[in-house]
């Protein structure tokens, strides 16, 4: 981030007047280049697809135009991003990952994109299905994109079944529940070696450079009634580490480190091997996306076909012991795909490529950048995609143009989001009701979502001001689980973020909030 801010105030007399430039100049009838062909700028995960290729090939077909893709390895987007937001050469259509950075919030707000927030209704395929996630994904209470649809709530708790049908234990519904499991799992021998080897809870290091980063501390946090990240309390806005249930959470998550109950490892395990204990046999819950399950699932079936899909079971948002239920929801997107202004001068041009966008983001649209060709490369057994002939070569560069680059261009065709994409057929009957509870336990949690009200907008101090505040929370939180730091000291920690510009930020996100109607 620091690196991405330098460029960006060195960058930062050329970037306005290129968003000046895309937005403003010529201001004719028609924009240069072929309106016949459509750039675009979007993240990569492979090896870049042939612009010739089939599924290229297919996609121009469906919108009726020729794309000039710019395919940009993931690890370099951002930089990327960056670069091209400060020059006076945008596509027509490109990819944010990060709607809320400063680079794109000072393009945006220069003119650089249109602004889309009352211009979607007349598209069926990109008017927003879900209006919190349309609020979430605004940029200072703007919508300068078509958000890329993910699930609104994706938080849940995996669970080893064997452990459970070892010990004889019901999967648990209440925090007091997820305890009694995590201290069974630690003392009473869940694999039937006759060795005290295992722990309940894995704990992971979390790399997140804000508070609130869906970690599975921030989940026991909601469960417990804190807010998620920020909420509002009699009119206020609050942090989510300045309320009494805050407490309530510390002193639940320090029970179960106190008591030996998580991976000794909790504070520096890496979240790149966060599934490793777990298939290992040495340690039996994970608080993360429900998704995980499903590389549990494979993670076990590499080790052993024929009883892997005995391993896994998961489980949704927990009451906390009065029996109120708060559940952790995400933002429900993943980036926009914002439209410049360069050569998308009129309403006539921005029509015309919002068109092609729908088609994109229509049912046939979405199967075939997440899917593929049906009949070619997958077919459709029981209203799931199943592979075809994935052992020839063909179809493995089908396959990979598909999953590691085009699935990138949708903006409702993640798999596992209703009305998207078809899911891929996993092949046990266990998966096959995992992935009927993951719809179920979503549904049924957003009933008790609780939403972070800043999202909509951004916070200058907390921009510039972020690399340096955010630490000295989330510091302070690992430090007082580990024992290192008294409540008070803590509490001392926190009232030094507020002193650091804390207080600022609080004031400019519920001016911001104010002005969003939230």
């Amino acid at each position: 981030m620091s690196a991405a801010r330098r460029r960006l105030l060195a960058g930062l007399l050329t970037l306005t007047t290129a968003a000046a430039v895309s937005a403003c100049s010529g201001g004719g009838d028609e924009a240069e280049g072929d309106s016949s062909t459509l750039s675009m700028m979007v993240p990569l995960f492979g090896t870049a697809p042939d612009p010739k290729g089939e599924i290229q090939t297919a996609v121009e077909k469906l919108i009726g135009k020729k794309l000039n893709i710019t395919w940009v390895p993931n690890a370099e987007y951002n930089e990327k991003t960056n670069v091209t937001l400060a020059s006076d050469a945008l596509p027509d259509v490109m990819v944010i990952q990060d709607n809320k950075g400063p680079s794109f919030v000072k393009a945006a707000e220069a003119g650089a994109f249109w602004d889309l927030t009352d211009k979607l209704d007349k598209y069926p395929n990109l008017k927003p299905k879900s209006e919190q996630t349309w609020i979430n994904s605004k940029t200072n209470a703007k919508n300068y994109g078509i958000y890329r649809v993910r699930p609104l709530l994706r938080s849940a708790i995996v669970i080893r079944k064997d452990w459970l049908e070892k010990l004889d234990l019901e999967m648990p519904k209440t925090t007091d529940d997820l305890y009694k499991i995590a201290k069974a799992f630690t003392e009473k021998d869940p694999d039937g070696n006759g060795k005290k080897d295992t722990y309940g809870m894995i704990l992971p290091k979390w790399p997140g450079t804000t508070f609130s980063a869906s970690s599975p501390y921030n989940v026991m946090d909601v469960w417990f009634g804190a807010p998620n990240n920020y909420g509002m309390r009699d009119g206020k806005l609050v942090p989510e580490f300045d309320v009494p249930e805050f407490w309530e959470a510390q002193k639940y998550i320090k029970k179960f480190i106190d008591e030996g109950l998580v991976n000794p490892d909790w504070a520096t395990l890496d979240t790149a091997k966060w599934n490793d204990p777990f298939i290992q046999g040495k340690g039996g819950i994970i608080i993360d996306v429900n998704v995980r399950a499903g590389q549990l699932f494979d993670g076990f079936k590499e080790l052993d076909a024929e009883t892997y899909d005995e391993k896994v079971a998961m489980a949704g948002n927990l009451s906390r012991p009065d029996g109120k239920k708060f559940s952790y929801p995400f933002t429900g997107f993943n980036g926009i795909i914002a439209v410049s202004k360069q050569h998308v001068r009129t309403e006539a041009q921005l029509d015309e490529v919002l068109k092609v966008l729908d088609k994109l983001a229509s049912k046939e649209g979405s199967i075939l950048v997440s899917n593929g060709i049906e009949g070619r490369n997958f077919k459709v057994e029981d209203g799931f995609a199943v592979k075809i002939n994935d052992q020839d070569p063909q179809m493995k560069v089908i396959n990979n143009d598909v999953e590691k680059a085009f699935i990138q261009l949708g903006m409702t065709s993640s798999v596992g989001v209703p009305g998207g994409a078809y899911e891929w057929m996993r092949p046990s009957q266990a998966e096959k009701d995992w992935l009927k509870q993951r719809d179920e336990l979503m549904n049924l949690d957003l009933q008790t979502a609780v939403h972070d009200p800043s999202l909509p907008v951004i916070s200058q101090t907390a921009v510039e001001k972020g690399a340096t505040l955010n630490p000295i929370v989330t510091d302070a939180r690992i430090k007082y689980l580990a024992g290192e730091l008294t409540e008070e000291q803590f509490k001392a920690e926190i009232k030094r973020w507020y002193d650091s510009g804390g207080t600022q930020i609080l004031t400019e996100l519920q001016e911001g909030i104010s002005k969003v109607g939230g």
